[in-house]
């Protein structure tokens, strides 16, 4: 009897636990049959139509872009930001135009100088009294160079009045007698025209004569400018490329410090080579037209070497007011001749003096010339003529050091030693000074 109500506790204990896991198990399937059977999102929605769109199907509308022309796009917000800081740039550019021709102006004189100063200090003589000489010496031989054709003029003017009208009177009676059949009558009514359009026009003549007066103002203001830059670019002109480096961003500095030198030893080498050249188609054509015994034969070939500084411009103009003087004074003949003389010099300069002398340094394709002498002479007259070929040479140099500079650190970059190679090429640390 006692051992009943421990077997039946025993029983009892186990049939309560199998009627636990017997509920666990019908609450777990009761539980996933209501979710098999409860209605979900997907069952409201109705089925797409056949002819809506695929929205999961759309490209991205950058990709949708031709290639091409997202290419033109890129390319073309940035040439209409570039143009638009150069249009700011050129509009600053005219505001000053004075000073900055003053300035592009005075580098050109220092270009030519400043070889002179190196050779003084190299001799020992210390900078400042380098400099003063120097300025003094290239001053006063321009100075008398304007002096030279100035009294030139004044002195040879009323002859070459007389001979003007001269040839102006040869000039009528060839007209009268050539095959063109010019009447008096015409001749007259030509010179009754320019009398009325020079009568009609007096006061745009005189109000051009008061400009003239600003002109001449400013053209001093102008060679003070020139003068005093002069003077600064040759006593500090490396601690002033100093200065201007800071200006430049950290990251671009070691280009633009190297293209510098290159761009100076460009300008240097042009405008040693323009004076040159100039001198001797000056020198030349002068003596030709000194033997054909045309007036102001040296004031003329001084006008030749000025005009030099612009090229194929200067040169045309230069050689057109020898062959007019040559014409009203001498005649036909010695008109043509002169000609003659200027062509052959010209071609002898453009062929042979210029590439000899110039070389590749410095050489500009002529369409380019043409354009640059074309595009400053409107900018800023004829001060823009004169510096826009030198400002073409050292844009082209600068352009030219960049890229190589940039190709070559893009390589230094690329290629780098690996594994031990590069633990033998990075430097040993040096030990701590005492």
């Amino acid at each position: 009897m006692s051992r009943v109500p421990g077997w039946l506790g025993r029983l009892g204990a186990g049939l309560t636990e199998m009627s636990e896991r017997y509920n666990e198990r019908r609450a777990e399937a009761e539980r996933e049959r209501d979710d098999a059977e409860s209605p979900t999102l997907d069952d409201h929605v109705p089925p797409p139509p056949d002819y809506a769109p695929d929205v999961a199907a759309r490209p991205d509308p950058a990709l949708a872009v031709p290639w091409g022309v997202r290419v033109a796009a890129e390319a073309g917000w940035r040439l209409l930001i570039l143009a638009g800081a150069l249009w700011v740039l050129m509009r600053v550019i005219s505001a000053v135009q004075l000073v900055v021709l003053s300035f592009v102006i005075a580098l050109l004189i220092t270009a030519i100088l400043q070889p002179t100063v190196a050779r003084l200090r190299r001799h020992g003589v210390p900078r400042g009294p380098a400099t003063a000489l120097t300025a003094v010496l290239g001053f006063v031989v321009i100075g008398l160079i304007g002096w030279f054709v100035t009294w030139q003029v004044m002195e040879n003017i009323d002859d070459l009045s007389g001979q003007i009208q001269d040839g102006i009177d040869e000039l009528r009676n060839w007209l009268l007698n050539s095959p063109f059949h010019v009447t008096d009558k015409q001749i007259n009514e030509i010179a009754k025209n320019l009398r009325e359009a020079v009568g009609a026009n007096t006061d745009q003549i005189t109000s051009a004569g008061l400009e003239g007066v600003t002109v001449v103002v400013e053209a001093l203001t102008g060679i003070l400018l020139a003068v005093f830059s002069t003077l600064f670019l040759l006593y500090d002109g490396k601690r002033i490329w100093e200065w201007t480096l800071k200006l430049v961003p950290a990251a671009a500095r070691p280009g633009v410090a190297g293209a510098g030198p290159a761009a100076w030893r460009t300008l240097t080498a042009y405008v040693r080579g323009t004076v040159i050249v100039a001198l001797i188609d000056a020198i030349f054509i002068g003596l030709g037209i000194y033997f054909l015994d045309v007036p102001m034969a040296v004031p003329l070939a001084v006008f030749i070497f000025l005009f030099a500084f612009i090229p194929l411009v200067g040169a045309v103009v230069s050689g057109a007011l020898a062959v007019v003087v040559a014409l009203v004074t001498q005649g036909v003949f010695t008109a043509v001749m002169t000609l003659v003389v200027v062509l052959a010099v010209q071609q002898i300069e453009g062929h042979i003096l210029q590439p000899f002398i110039l070389g590749r340094a410095v050489r500009v394709h002529p369409l380019a010339v043409v354009l640059s002498v074309a595009a400053g002479g409107m900018v800023a007259g004829i001060g823009g003529a004169v510096v826009a070929v030198p400002l073409v040479a050292v844009t082209n140099t600068v352009a030219g050091y960049l890229r190589s500079y940039s190709q070559k650190s893009a390589l230094r970059h690329s290629v780098r030693p690996r594994g031990a190679t590069a633990m033998s090429a990075e430097p040993a640390p040096q030990p701590p000074s005492e």
